[in-house]
This record gives structure tokens, C-alpha cells and sequence, in this order.
């Protein structure tokens, strides 16, 4: 087995990252988008969060194998310190220690980009992400029932905080 890597990601990883969001999208409640989306959007994404956030790739063969970012929390300009995080690893890579490293380098980022907080988003039930977020320090602030509506069954979301300057 190879070592992972982890660097920014680059608009050529757009492709890798589109089919690990897409699995997700067809087959998880664990994000609420319905529709899957293109390698164009990502292309897009990629350098746009850039601009001000974060934005990391976790490699073993040169291959991406998950992702992770951090973007706006809110748009009122009070809000700027703060940041929302996602991650996702491909299914076949999970439960590896992979996305505790991938997490933990873009927490450790973040100051970088003059962000103090960070939110994390979790669908519920999710207990591994749950237990990630437990792990790396973050406390649950909220929970909020019936808020998604995904694969005919309601969805709650609890959102996780973390001081990371």
C-alpha cells in the first residue's frame, strides 16, 4: 500500500471529485442534493473556493480518493471568519484513517485564510461522521428535524462547531 497524500486540488482532479460527489448524491442521504451534477461544476468550484478558502485532495497512486473544502457559512459580512467544511471520500476508502488526516489538514488550514470557526453540516443518522467530528474536537451547537426530504424519508441535519484560530 502506498502513502496518501494531500495537496490542493486542482481543476484537473475535477473529474475524480465529480464521481465521488455523485455517488453520494445517487446513493446517501448525506447530501441534499437530487440530480447529479457534471464535471463542469467542479471545474468551476474548485478554483472559485480558492479564491478564499481552502480547498485539499487526499491522493494514493496519484489517484484522488477524497476531498475536503471549506466556504462561505453566511453572507452577512460579520460572518466572514467563519467557514462551512465538507468532506468526502470515495466509498472504497473509507474508514481508513484517511479522512481524520484530510479533516485534520484542512482544519489546520483554515487560520491560513483568516477563518477562526468551523461548521460542520451532518445528516442524521451519519454515526461516522459523528464520531470524525467528536474526534477532531467539534461540539454539536444544533439540531434541526425534518429539514431535508430525500429518498421519500425526512431528514435531520445537527451542525457541529469547532475554534480553529
Amino acid at each position: 500500500m502506498s502513502s496518501i497524500q494531500i495537496r490542493e486540488a486542482q481543476v484537473s482532479d475535477a473529474g475524480p471529485i465529480t464521481n465521488i460527489y455523485n455517488y453520494y448524491i445517487r446513493e446517501t442521504i448525506l447530501t441534499f442534493d437530487l440530480d447529479e451534477i457534471g464535471i463542469s461544476d467542479f471545474e468551476k468550484k474548485i478554483p472559485t473556493i480558492q479564491k478564499s478558502y481552502p480547498f485539499i485532495v487526499a491522493t494514493q497512486n496519484n489517484r484522488v480518493i477524497g476531498y475536503a473544502y471549506a466556504s462561505q457559512w453566511k453572507t452577512k459580512a460579520a460572518y466572514k471568519h467563519t467557514a462551512e467544511t465538507t468532506i468526502y471520500m470515495n466509498p472504497d476508502d473509507r474508514s481508513k484513517g484517511t479522512g481524520l488526516r484530510l479533516y485534520n489538514a484542512l482544519l489546520s488550514s483554515m487560520p491560513l485564510y483568516d477563518l477562526v470557526t468551523a461548521i460542520g453540516g451532518i445528516t442524521i443518522p451519519n454515526e461516522a461522521s459523528i464520531k470524525l467530528h467528536k474526534k477532531l474536537g467539534f461540539h454539536k451547537v444544533a439540531e434541526f428535524k425534518k429539514v431535508g426530504f430525500k429518498f421519500d424519508e425526512w431528514i435531520d441535519v445537527e451542525y457541529w462547531q469547532k475554534h480553529v484560530g
